[in-house]
């Protein structure tokens, strides 16, 4: 027997929080020009500072990564798993 698991997809709720992360950064950005909507571009940035480089002589591999988390991001967070939840 195979256990059949009810409820909503895992997988939904991870490509929903990704899309409100995207959706709510690219707002943060789109309104720092606008004096009363610039706090959602409020945030923090942190990760690598200089990219990693693995030189294999054939094949260079960089790693990097960085992060950045603002109030718009967070927002879109919420938002995306209110409407998971409401789905």
């Amino acid at each position: 027997m195979s256990a059949i698991t009810h409820g909503k997809n895992n997988w939904a709720l991870f490509l929903f929080i990704l899309a409100g992360i995207v959706i709510g950064g690219f707002i943060s950005e789109l309104t720092a020009g606008i004096s009363w909507l610039s706090w959602l571009g409020y945030g923090n940035t942190f990760g690598l500072d200089a990219p990693i480089i693995l030189n294999l002589g054939v094949l260079v591999i960089t790693f990097g990564l960085t992060i950045k988390i603002t109030i718009g991001s967070i927002v879109g967070i919420i938002i995306a798993i209110l409407i998971y939840r409401f789905l």
